[in-house]
């Protein structure tokens, strides 16, 4: 089921049809003068004539309770209550809230992506968060969405970890990595080893893939630990580490040879993708096979592609990785066209975001001056919160309200504040709700509406408009759009509440006030819950 206004536009675009001969958009949008208003007329030779026949054509009796043109040819539209009520029952009879699921595609959705033998760190908490949504709200539409979690488990530096390990090195996440690193920096005796551990590795002996796996394996622990903190839909199921990839790269770049897509460069084998140029203009390589006879970054992100489109069969990829990886992905996915590993009939989209800022405006960073770590965010968020729920959903509301390609900055007092644009403010209107029906003693309440007030009028139409959010939060991938519909719901619910009585109404009155409370509860349970933020009943 379309959403009302979706109907609307279809009628107007219908009438303009008529009235013009050529498809013409009816440019409709909310307006402070009516429910709508419709722009489609202006640039028409004589608009407001046009506007005044589009009103004429137009199917809109059973919809509109006044239509009007206005100034140089805007079409100012009213619903009637009537309709209004009409669509609302509907609305509240649909289990997913008039939202139709779609025609499913595959899609694959890489996100998180830490590496193994470290803490995962601020860094990985917008890829979580958003990456996360994504799932939700595809898995909401009826996608088959299959999660990736890139995991960073191979290469040179699990020598050094490997050989760390077998020399006594604790396998603490907080201090693991950093010690072996800098074991390395300092210690040629110890470098010396970690390069033949890197060959042990590389040629399977059993002792060094043992304990490679061991490092991994204690890894995906630590960071499923995590992810359970968080409430995201993750699993050990869903880690799909670099060393699964690895007995592919000598075909990627065999291939790749073959397809003539391939040069030396400086003794490394690079891609040279179209429309990819240095500052100086020259050749941009995207480096496939180092001169040591090591792979690149871009060798396991191309044997990926492989894998999901080949074997996954998946028809959209997402990348939920951050805004600086830009360039090296486009590069990859050129590349993957020009081998015709990426079809036209498949999307790849790098569904790019911006970075956690501290106070001073600078890359949040932890007291030591490093990175922020993950735990810590959480820990602080919960412990201000006094409560997991509020701390998590406060954490990821802050995230997710900010446009994703955008910075922003970590402020545990704005979002935990129960007003303003924050998630205790709409879990607050959910609590609200659920307290109407207690101190009343109401269960379930039918769907029938009658609209006597404006305030009810205004939230109606709030309602309404969930199903072309949600398809417009899918497409677009820009979840600070469901946030802030979601906040104009709780807005104009709180305005409802405090104009008009819902339990001290007579009936029928009482009742449609009590269904439009319980048609916003749901609406705010399934928006936030497709951001991954619980709703209580009581805070």
């Amino acid at each position: 089921m379309a959403d009302i206004g979706e109907e609307l536009r279809d009628r107007l675009a219908a009438a303009f049809g008529t009235v013009t001969g050529s498809t013409v958009d009816p440019v409709l949008r909310r307006s402070r003068h009516a429910d709508f208003q419709a722009d489609g007329a202006l640039g028409q030779p004589g608009a407001r004539s046009v506007a005044a026949a589009v009103v004429e054509a137009a199917d809109l009796a059973d919809l509109c309770g006044d239509v009007r043109v206005v100034g140089p040819g805007f079409i100012n539209l009213t619903l009637s209550d009537a309709a209004l009520a009409e669509w609302l029952a509907v609305a509240a009879a649909d289990a997913r809230l008039g939202v139709s699921t779609v025609e499913s595609e595959t899609v694959v959705v890489d996100y998180s992506g830490p590496n193994a033998a470290k803490e995962m760190h601020v860094g990985h908490l917008r890829s979580t968060i958003i990456g996360d949504a994504a799932v939700r709200v595809l898995e909401y539409q009826g996608h088959t969405v299959i999660r990736q979690n890139h995991l960073g488990d191979w290469g040179t530096n699990f020598g050094m970890l490997v050989e760390h390990l077998v020399e006594g090195g604790e396998l603490d996440f907080a201090t693991f990595y950093a010690a072996a690193r800098q074991k390395f920096a300092t210690d040629t005796a110890f470098q010396e080893r970690a390069r033949r551990r890197v060959l042990l590795l590389q040629t399977g002996d059993p002792e060094t893939v043992a304990l490679w796996r061991s490092i991994v394996e204690t890894s995906r622990g630590y960071i499923q630990s995590v992810y359970d903190r968080m409430g995201v839909r993750l699993l050990e199921s869903d880690f799909a580490g670099e060393s699964g990839y690895r007995d592919a790269l000598d075909g990627v770049v065999d291939d790749l040879l073959a397809l003539d897509l391939l040069r030396d460069s400086d003794g490394a084998l690079c891609a040279f993708p179209d429309g990819f140029t240095t500052r100086d203009g020259a050749p941009l390589p995207l480096i496939v096979r180092k001169r040591d006879g090591g792979y690149g970054y871009a060798a396991t992100d191309l044997a990926a592609v492989r894998h999901r489109v080949d074997e996954l069969k998946a028809t959209r990829l997402l990348y939920v990785v951050g805004a600086p990886q830009r360039q090296h992905l486009e590069m990859v996915f050129a590349v993957a066209r020009a081998a015709g590993w990426l079809p036209p009939t498949v999307r790849a989209e790098h569904v790019a975001f911006g970075s956690v800022l501290g106070a001073d405006g600078k890359m949040l960073r932890s007291r030591t001056g490093g990175a922020s770590k993950l735990t810590e965010l959480l820990a602080e968020a919960v412990e201000r919160a006094g409560n997991a729920t509020i701390g998590m959903g406060a954490l990821k509301y802050a995230d997710l309200s900010s446009d994703r390609i955008k910075d922003y900055t970590f402020d545990c007092d704005r979002m935990l504040a129960t007003t303003g644009d924050t998630a205790p403010y709409l879990q607050y209107a959910h609590v609200r709700i659920a307290s109407i029906f207690r101190r009343g003693e109401v269960g379930e309440v039918p769907a029938a509406f009658l609209l006597t007030h404006p305030a009810e009028h205004a939230l109606a139409l709030e309602l309404l408009a969930f199903p072309s959010v949600i398809a417009r939060a899918a497409e677009t991938l820009e979840f600070h759009r469901l946030t802030a519909y979601l906040h104009d719901v709780a807005v104009t619910f709180t305005a409802f509440f405090e104009k008009c009585p819902v339990l001290k109404a007579p009936d029928p009155v009482r009742t449609s006030r009590l269904a439009l409370c319980q048609l916003t509860a749901r609406t705010l349970s399934t928006g936030l819950d497709l951001l991954g933020i619980a709703t209580p009943d009581r805070m």
